[in-house]
């Protein structure tokens, strides 16, 4: 795995959908029927790093798949590295399973055997793990790169997204760590619809999000939050429960 957080998380969703189908994964090339790189494709050094990757699991192994944010930038993979056996853009897990059926046997699923965790597979260590609320983003900043990789604005339900951190606190998460391409503008491509969570009706939006997490009792962090009118009223928020940090 390379790059951001949220291509962390992208990568624990594959590994956990895996595991869930019986794949055993392991971390050496040797062992591997099959190579998964999940690839940044933000700045320069960050494509060099991915494209160095790629060549080594090649070299390596030879079965490689590629995802994540170069993946979009299909044509200049494939024009170095033609060999790869598929390419996926990022957050295209149903793609990249079936990729993985398409070259590697799929295993005969033991309910008893194959286990995997109410909270998934993380690859963060036990007392924090990350938190994705939304995917992509609907500015087009001249520096920035992200929408033309992970496209616009799409936003989980908050619903969704809280059930998320409780599993988590419940696995015995201690803080955590929201993160999206812009934290602030949460719901706004869904006009910040009311969602349910423990019966009640919550708003797909930043401030309403902030107040149930905080109601989990463990250590919020914000991740990537830009000065949104809205953002002012976290402010007292954080002053009254000492465990939000931006």
């Amino acid at each position: 795995m390379l790059g951001c957080p949220k291509n962390l998380v992208d990568s624990e969703l594959i590994l956990t959908q895996l595991r869930t189908e019986g794949y055993d994964v392991t971390n050496s090339y040797d062992d591997a029927e099959l190579v998964i790189v999940n690839t940044c494709g933000f700045i320069d050094s960050a494509v060099k790093e991915s494209l160095d990757t790629l060549g080594e699991a090649l070299a390596e192994n030879g079965k490689v798949l590629v995802t994540g944010c170069l993946g979009a930038r299909k044509d200049e993979i494939i024009e170095l590295h033609p060999n790869v056996l598929g390419v996926t853009g990022p957050h295209a897990y149903d793609e990249v399973l079936t990729q993985v059926h398409k070259h590697v046997t799929k295993p005969v699923h033991n309910p008893f055997i194959d286990l995997v965790p109410p909270q998934g597979v993380k690859l963060t260590p036990k007392h924090y793990a990350y938190l994705k609320i939304s995917e992509g983003c609907n500015h087009r900043c001249t520096f920035c790169i992200i929408p033309s990789m992970r496209g616009d604005l799409d936003s989980r339900p908050v619903g969704e997204v809280l059930g998320e951190a409780q599993r988590l606190v419940k696995a015995g998460v201690k803080e955590l760590l929201v993160i999206s391409q812009d934290t602030s503008a949460y719901g706004v491509d869904v006009k910040h619809k009311t969602d349910f969570w423990d019966g009640m009706p919550v708003k797909t939006h930043m401030q309403q999000l902030c107040e149930e997490l905080a109601k989990q009792g463990v250590w919020i962090r914000l991740h990537y939050v830009y000065p949104y009118p809205h953002v002012d009223k976290i402010i007292p928020l954080m002053g009254k429960v000492k465990y939000y940090r931006i």
